[in-house]
């Protein structure tokens, strides 16, 4: 099968673009965007599927203690950026993206520009198994950006200068996504990670880890992103408490190469809202047509150890001494994590 994009020299095997990942169902190929202030956080993701034949895509605010959610999702046609209202502009590859949004009966509105701001972070390899088969392969890179343009939401318009920061991440490979694959699940069903690209006045600091039940890392990474040069790689720990019954956190301390950073949460965004975990609406999930939909949370009143609410993205302000910068802490843990004191598969932390 060729598509238009075999007329470029891309081909990495003898294969045609449109063949990915020796047919592995959950290959996938991601954008994910977010954008943040003290009081006020935004984040879109589009995900390709080819060997599902799926594309869908997530644009979600958090504005006034409510989430506003629309998704789409269609049929696979070659290697679109755009699925329903939701586009992704590549304006200048690694460096500047235009997202833009039409979703009138969600409230949803925008057309944002991001500028890449410092060094971009290439994480290590990421490879997970279940007995035999591969649960997990990734490739990941980390970007920071600052974003201009507008937003819609049903409280109105924002306009935003480039003064409002974010995050760019690219990742592709293979990943649990869509209906589940037959045949006997041996991994345990344990998943600890955490995320934090954060934001300073001279770059910023990236830190990555999937941990094991005792805290032990299966893959972590951290480096420092400059404004002008290359990224620079770090040694890098996390301590994390979390609020009383739930799995989110209550305060965090980051460790990179001797440097400490505490962590404070701001804002709580729900990773339902671009997609992840959500009940209806998850990562490559086929759908009898194309749809568009939306979803609104009342941010208070959600179950915290709901599976469908546990994975979120908090903005954090995070003090380096005398610094004070801007950034995300993401963090998705189900089942035992002992530095947290969780034993069983959705219980709470105790204080």
């Amino acid at each position: 099968m060729l598509l238009a994009s075999d007329d470029y020299p891309l081909h990495q095997t003898v294969l045609p673009i449109a063949h990915v990942m020796d047919g592995h169902p959950n290959a996938y190929d991601r954008f994910w965007f977010n954008g943040y202030t003290e009081d006020l956080y935004f984040a879109l993701a589009l995900g390709l599927y080819p060997n599902r034949g799926v594309i869908d895509g997530a644009f979600s605010v958090v504005q006034g203690g409510r989430q506003y959610s629309v998704f789409a999702s269609d049929v696979l046609l070659g290697r679109p950026t755009r699925v329903g209202p939701i586009a992704i502009d590549i304006v200048e590859p690694l460096r500047v993206n235009r997202l833009v949004v039409d979703a009138p009966e969600q409230g949803l509105a925008c057309d944002l520009t991001y500028r890449q701001r410092a060094a971009t972070s290439e994480e290590p390899r990421q490879t997970m198994h279940d007995g035999p088969r591969i649960f997990m392969d990734v490739t990941r890179a980390t970007q920071l950006g600052t974003w201009s343009g507008w937003l819609e939401t049903p409280h109105g318009r924002v306009e935003l200068d480039e003064g409002v920061l974010g995050t760019k991440d690219r990742s592709w490979g293979i990943r649990p996504v869509g209906e589940p694959l037959p045949g006997p699940v041996e991994r345990a069903p344990q998943l600890c990670f955490f995320w934090a690209p954060l934001h300073f006045d001279d770059g910023g600091l990236h830190f990555m880890t999937f941990d094991d039940a005792e805290g032990c890392p299966i893959s972590r990474s951290a480096a420092r992103m400059p404004l002008v040069g290359e990224t620079r790689r770090a040694e890098g720990s996390l301590r994390v408490a979390m609020e009383s019954g739930t799995r989110w956190m209550r305060e965090a301390t980051l460790a990179v190469d001797g440097d400490e950073v505490t962590l404070t949460p701001l804002l709580r965004f729900q990773m339902r809202g671009a997609g992840y975990s959500h009940p209806q609406f998850g990562h490559g999930r086929q759908h009898p047509a194309p749809v568009v939909a939306g979803e609104v949370l009342d941010l208070d009143g959600l179950d915290p150890l709901d599976f469908s609410n546990v994975h979120v993205q908090h903005v954090v302000r995070a003090r380096r001494g005398d610094e004070v910068g801007i950034g995300v802490l993401e963090q998705f843990v189900i089942g035992p994590y002992g530095p947290s004191g969780l034993t069983g598969l959705l219980d709470g932390a105790q204080r």
